[in-house]
Parts: C-alpha cells; structure tokens; sequence
C-alpha cells in the first residue's frame, strides 16, 4: 500500500501539473490524466447508482466494479503498471450474458430512462463509454494494455444490459424511442 494522505493540500499542483503514480509529474490536462479522471467520474456515476434501491445481486456486482475502476485508475495512473485482467473481462462478459439472457431482444432503440435507478445506470454506462473513448485516444499516443479497453467496453455494455433490467425490475419499464414521432 502507498503513503497514506495526511494532508490534503500540497500546493504542487498549483502550476498546472499533476504527479503520477510513477512520481513523474505532467499537465492536468493530459490525456492520461484526462482518461484516469474519467475514470474516477465513471466510479462516481457508479456511486450515484449504488444511493438508488437496487437487488442486491446488482449491488454486490457494481461494488465489485467500483474496486476494479479504483484498480484500473491507478493502471493508468502508473505507465506500464497492469492491474485489469482478461480474467476480470470474463467475469464482466459472465455476468453480461446472466442478466442479458431472460431479457427479450431488443427491436427498437431505448432512450435513457426507465426509473431512478435505471436513469442512473444509463448514466454511469455513458461516463462509462467516455472513459473508453479517451483511453483509445491515450493509446495511440503511449502505450494503453488493451484489457484497460476492453474492460471499459464490456463494463459500459453491462450497464446497458443492466439498465435494462433496472427498468423492469422499478416496474417502469424501458424508454423506446419513437421514430415514426415524426
């Protein structure tokens, strides 16, 4: 385990720049930072929709993904560390084809709703979505292990599907988007 924080301030970001994990020191405004942070903000959408009632199943599995969002935060922070697996993929894919499978396909686009919780899931899978985006963008300029982007584009597909499965659950149902409003 790192150092502790005692002190929350230390002024040595105040010319713009941030420490890495490595203790090299680069502009808060860098893609790695800027995906890192994403990140952090994807593991606090995911915070947001743990506050809504939820099946403890659901629960238990986003806790689990808030560790793995923390783990592949410092991944990122730290170049060449690696802490997201394919096995942490598989768990991801097991649990997408568990609760995508009572599920009836899908015929239609949804639009993000359906309930509090399923509103908030939609949310966290865009932040989510982001987070991927920008790692993508990272990677073609250092070097991204491609389970960091992977994990992402599971665990947005995930929230998709559990989002889905939040909306019935809430009893609200899904959103479907209505093309022929027009």
């Amino acid at each position: 385990m790192g150092n502790r924080l005692s002190k929350i301030y230390t002024r040595t970001g105040d010319d713009g720049t941030t420490g890495l994990g490595d203790g090299s020191r680069i502009a808060k405004d860098a893609d790695r930072v800027r995906t890192y942070g994403t990140v952090d903000e994807a593991n606090s959408a995911i915070g947001l929709l743990l506050a809504a009632q939820l099946p403890n199943d659901v629960r238990d599995l986003l806790v689990s993904v808030q560790h793995q969002l923390f783990d592949l935060g410092g991944e990122l922070c730290i170049p060449g560390h690696a802490a997201i697996t394919d096995a942490d993929i598989a768990r991801l894919e097991e649990r997408l084809d568990h609760y995508n499978e009572p599920l009836p396909p899908l015929k239609d686009f949804i639009l993000p709703g359906g309930g509090e919780a399923a509103a908030r899931c939609h949310v966290a899978r865009t932040v989510v979505r982001r987070a991927e985006r920008e790692a993508v963008t990272l990677s073609r300029q250092e070097a991204v292990r491609p389970q960091a982007i992977g994990y992402l584009n599971r665990l947005s597909d995930l929230l998709f599907v559990l989002a889905r499965v939040l909306a019935r659950a809430d009893g609200h149902g899904e959103v479907i988007w209505r093309h022929e409003r027009r």
